[in-house]
């Protein structure tokens, strides 16, 4: 599978479904590591070098998922709150006594319940 196809799939995919792929990811990981382990105990040099490979090649792939993911999320992040900031922008200008109650109503629960400790 290429790269721009791995990209737009990961794109789409849920948050469920991308933990998902990055446990995937981290078990491949794992195993190739236990092989590695495994396979120093006795093998050849040559078997070694390439389950060595093998390991560094999982190894970089996984930390780029793992860096682009997260730059993924941010950007989300980052868009989602300014959005729902300039919503929320936007509610308190076409509504502002309602805004100024629902403030009000706030502060006094947060107040009441501060207050019982």
């Amino acid at each position: 599978m290429n790269e721009q196809n791995v990209q737009s799939r990961s794109s789409t995919m849920t948050p469920q479904a991308s933990a998902e792929k990055l446990k995937e990811d981290l078990r491949h990981l794992a195993q190739t590591l236990e092989e590695l382990v495994a396979a120093t105990a006795g093998e050849t040099s040559s078997e070694i070098r390439e389950l060595r490979e093998r390991a560094r090649a999982r190894l970089e792939e996984t930390r780029s998922r793992l860096t682009d993911r997260g730059s993924e999320l941010y950007q989300q992040a980052s868009e989602t709150l300014r959005s729902t900031a300039q919503q929320t922008e936007g509610y308190v200008r076409e509504h502002p006594w309602t805004s100024i109650g629902l403030g009000a109503a706030v502060g006094m629960l947060i107040g009441l319940l501060m207050g019982r400790r």
